[in-house]
């Protein structure tokens, strides 16, 4: 009687809410395991992009520190250029190029060997849009607007086996990476992962889903699924090793990812952006101001994640995670009227992860004459960005897809960025 009772008293909206849920697993439910520790290994590498929205002016935050194009930097920028020497100088990563000196856990990741830099990188098409550009980037079909995917969603596609959360966009709408991925969802925060509705229509939903049929099933995980993520709840749960996530959204995403990957999920790919680099006016001059704000929150970020996520005990996340920082395109050399830089060309890519070969600039340095600009005004494009993509598709995510994951692209040869196995690549 009073099971009648409390399946009367759920609202419509409530019983809709219910079915969704149901449907939110059915279509998976043969393949979801809540992995053990012990299971972790056997899940793969998670791909983890950080994109950085408004173009980022990576002359800034890996500017030359030596050598011949030194004095063609201080000449194009001075007022925003980074010292090389003194207070406050560019943190020098080799005998030619520094990192911005607000970027000091990444500086820390770079010297553990945890951290590449790929530089003079970007589209091999010609736009400053911040939209095309945008857009190209993430269906990796540089100049093909028609593209309906986007080269994280088209490598989840290709894969067999799935989970309950593979790809996660953390903290926003689904962005266009992970468009046609089979399974994707948005997460605001793991605390808002729930049933909407009082305590009383959740208690009357689980016996709903009491039954053996695969629906019945399919609830019953639904609620499974809940308890687990809303155990590492913020309120319960501590980041490892002492790490600290900044404070505001991009921090609360990062940690969102990594608590994500330790509950062991299935996740395959996780998205977070990083807006407000489109710095045409008042960057900031020299090491301080707008910019250095900016590259301090995405360093003390990711310092977090990764201490978050290292450990010698197995599994160690980190060595798990590969993490990948992009923007749409760099900025011009030369600094603006208004103490600025406008859309520029080449750009940079930061790889982050315990199987990354870091410690290195990786370049193939177009130099800063005016006749080796691109458009004699930018850094020119030396590598392509998905050689980049590429090589951690096949060498981390096990995937030799190339030309599915990646149309039109050839002549793909690995630069040693991450450590792993050279498949046989498919058509």
């Amino acid at each position: 009687m009073a099971m009648t009772s409390a399946l009367t008293s759920i609202s419509r909206r409530g019983f809709i809410v219910g079915c969704g849920a149901a449907a939110f697993v059915g279509s998976r439910i043969s393949e979801v395991v809540f992995a053990s520790g012990a299971d972790m290994a056997d899940q793969g590498d998670v791909i983890i992009t950080v994109f950085l929205r408004g173009g980022w002016d990576v002359m800034n935050v890996v500017p030359p520190v030596d050598g011949p194009d030194r004095g063609l930097y201080e000449a194009a920028r001075p007022s925003l250029k980074i010292a090389n020497q003194g207070d406050n100088a560019a943190l020098r990563l080799d005998d030619q190029f520094g990192l911005h000196p607000a970027m000091g856990e990444l500086y820390q990741l770079y010297q553990a060997q945890k951290l590449a830099i790929v530089h003079a990188v970007g589209l091999n098409v010609d736009t400053r849009s911040h939209f095309e550009a945008q857009q190209y980037v993430e269906n990796a079909t540089p100049g093909v607007k028609s593209t309906g995917s986007g080269w994280v969603g088209r490598h989840l596609a290709s894969l067999s086996e799935g989970g309950l959360l593979p790809a996660v966009a953390a903290g926003g709408a689904l962005p266009t990476t992970l468009a046609g991925a089979p399974e994707a969802v948005s997460i605001s925060a793991i605390d808002d992962f729930d049933l909407r509705g009082d305590p009383f229509q959740k208690a009357a939903l689980r016996h709903l889903y009491d039954g053996d049929t695969w629906l019945h099933t399919a609830g019953a995980q639904t609620f499974q699924a809940i308890d687990t993520i809303q155990r590492a709840s913020s309120s319960r749960y501590e980041p490892a090793n002492g790490a600290v996530y900044p404070n505001g959204g991009f921090g609360a995403n990062l940690k969102t990812v990594a608590k994500l990957m330790k509950l062991g999920v299935g996740l395959r790919a996780a998205t977070v952006d990083l807006g407000g680099w489109d710095t045409h006016q008042a960057e900031g001059e020299g090491s301080g101001g707008y910019l250095s704000h900016l590259v301090a929150e995405l360093s003390d970020g990711l310092g977090a994640l990764y201490t978050d996520l290292d450990g010698s005990d197995s599994p160690n996340y980190a060595d798990r995670m590969t993490l990948v920082v992009v923007s749409e395109f760099g900025r011009r050399l030369s600094e603006n009227a208004s103490r600025g830089t406008d859309h520029g060309h080449g750009s940079g890519i930061f790889v982050l992860g315990g199987q990354v070969n870091g410690g290195r600039v990786i370049s193939n340095w177009p130099g800063l004459q005016n006749e080796q600009l691109y458009d004699r005004a930018d850094l020119a494009v030396t590598i392509d960005y998905r050689q980049v993509l590429g090589e951690i598709l096949v060498r981390r995510l096990g995937n030799p897809r190339m030309a599915a994951v990646f149309p039109g692209y050839k002549d793909y040869q690995p630069l040693g960025i991450v450590r792993g196995t050279d498949l046989q690549l498919q058509a």
